[in-house]
């Protein structure tokens, strides 16, 4: 399952997400969002959980923690080919 990880702060590493998400099961892949000029973090990620069990208690427990000065938002990633297009007519 594919979670994202809103309102980081801008300090906080794919490894430091990685350990945080590992107490609750296997993390497939971490991927922090970086500013392409400037290589800083835009504040998100996307975190990989390959059993949804694991995902969901992830979810669950993170979700309003804080982590470094800021508490992070967590949810399952939508799917961007799930939800049809929309006619601009």
């Amino acid at each position: 399952m594919k979670i994202l990880v809103r309102n980081l702060d801008r300090t906080t590493t794919e490894a430091e997400l990685t350990n945080l998400f590992s107490a609750h099961g296997i993390v497939q892949s971490c991927n922090l969002v970086l500013d392409q000029k400037t290589k800083e973090s835009k504040g998100f990620a996307f975190v990989e959980m390959p059993k949804p069990g694991d995902a969901k208690a992830a979810i669950k427990n993170l979700n309003d923690k804080m982590v470094g000065e800021a508490k992070i938002r967590v949810k399952k990633a939508e799917d961007k080919n799930s939800e049809p297009k929309k006619d601009e007519s």
